[in-house]
């Protein structure tokens, strides 16, 4: 099978940054061809035209909630710690598979129409299959890992507790069954919540199981004032030393927010190759902060950038995320601060590494996977253009983006998903949260 993405303006996002005219042709999931004409060489192939469109890797993202998409609106104008406790716990608490299938279908065809190709998801404590399902047929790249939530806490509900070893059995039993299928399109990782929902033996045995099975760990650290306090209480340190004490930190773990770090914080985090992804709107909504995003890149922390979950953003646009995060810190660093091509870098190539799939996706190279995006850049709010890298970075929004392949499978194409049916998506997304909300 070969699809090619014909006559596009070529953003490589590869090492040295190259811009080129032509084709990004894909056999078999794989790129063959960047730049150029392409000569098909495979009986079946797919030509879709991109003339006046800019073709780069798909965005990565690399911290999102698909379970609460239900929950959207329903949690306006709260802090972290009501937000979780008053709505998005007991919400969570509620869904059965139906609604976990329908809040999954919603968020990967928002996803996909997006031209966000992968993602790294923290699902609930229950029905994380239901997750890797709709990631399945969606057609998306999906890491997906379920919440991990064995604390006694009085806040949870009770649809949410967990015992510790019924948690790691959960995990267990899903790595069995998902981990490396659909041709690897969908992985695994150790998804405990945060510090504080969990138990120092939960913790502790994740950080052994992650490096044992090699799998990645997602997690929230340093979101909050009030969680950063409560850490301080409960341990005498921070969040990232306490996740560090548990053999949590490392290349293969990423750090949602980390927003209110020490200088030695970002050190070890550094020095342990542990990724941050920056969540610009859903910190900004809650009133969370702004992670210090230059300050953790001069640490030598790779960050990635992700929308967090609908309740707390409202959308999962990571070309909304992708202008915050060029323009939030030019105020306090200066203009020059994260220029374009650096906030694009980070929404591909850092959510790839935050994922542990670098060599794979997250540029367009030759023997990379075929993720690819084709984001029109005709619209009135696009054009006149100089740079590419700018169109992408400060101008150009989710609907622009007019095709969209994963794994060299075409499913977007002229701006319509080609996996699921919308209708449907819409009808069983408003039915189930109308229950779950009666």
């Amino acid at each position: 099978m070969e699809t090619i993405f014909r006559s596009g303006t070529i953003l490589t996002i590869d090492p040295s940054h190259r811009v080129l005219e032509g084709d990004v042709a894909m056999r078999d999931g794989q790129i063959v061809q960047i730049g150029g004409a392409y000569t098909p060489v495979a009986p079946g192939y797919t030509i879709v035209d991109c003339t006046g469109c800019v073709v780069m890797p798909g965005l990565v993202q690399a911290h999102v909630h698909t379970c609460q998409t239900l929950a959207r609106g329903r949690a306006d104008d709260l802090e972290l710690l009501d937000w979780l406790r008053q709505v998005i716990w007991p919400h969570e608490a509620a869904l059965d598979a139906e609604a976990a299938t329908a809040a999954g279908e919603l968020a990967c065809a928002e996803l996909l129409l997006g031209g966000t190709t992968a993602i790294l998801d923290m699902a609930t404590v229950h029905h994380t299959d239901r997750f890797f399902v709709a990631a399945d047929h969606a057609g998306i790249r999906a890491t997906i890992g379920k919440a991990m939530m064995d604390a006694p806490d009085p806040h949870i509900p009770a649809g949410l507790r967990e015992t510790t070893q019924s948690s790691l059995d959960e995990a267990a039993a899903l790595i069995r069954q998902f981990h490396g299928t659909a041709g690897g399109r969908l992985r695994y990782a150790y998804a405990p919540r945060f510090v504080l929902s969990c138990t120092d033996d939960l913790l502790r045995e994740v950080g052994a199981q992650a490096k044992i099975r090699g799998l990645g760990v997602h997690t929230h650290a340093s979101e909050n004032t009030g969680e950063v306090a409560l850490v301080e209480q409960r341990f005498g340190k921070s969040n990232i030393e306490v996740l560090d004490d548990f053999g949590l930190l490392g290349p293969h773990a990423c750090i949602a927010h980390a927003i209110h770090l020490s200088h030695g914080d970002r050190a070890l985090l550094a020095s342990r190759g542990a990724h941050v992804c920056t969540c610009p709107s859903s910190n900004l909504k809650l009133a969370s902060g702004i992670a210090q995003v230059p300050e953790l890149i001069a640490a030598g922390v790779s960050v990635a950038l992700g929308a967090d979950g609908a309740p707390c953003n409202n959308n999962l646009d990571a070309f909304h995320e992708l202008r915050l995060l060029a323009l939030l810190h030019k105020p306090r660093s200066g203009p020059r601060t994260l220029p374009a091509p650096e906030a694009v870098q980070i929404a591909t190539r850092g959510g790839a590494a935050a994922l542990g799939l670098g060599d794979q996706i997250g540029s367009l190279e030759i023997g990379k996977r075929g993720d690819v995006i084709a984001v029109d850049i005709t619209a009135l709010h696009t054009v006149p253009a100089v740079s590419p890298w700018s169109q992408i970075a400060y101008a150009a929004r989710a609907c622009d983006v007019r095709h969209v392949a994963v794994d060299g499978r075409l499913v977007v194409r002229d701006r319509e998903l080609l996996t699921l049916d919308m209708g449907k998506i819409r009808r069983s997304a408003i039915e189930a949260a109308t229950r779950l909300f009666r």
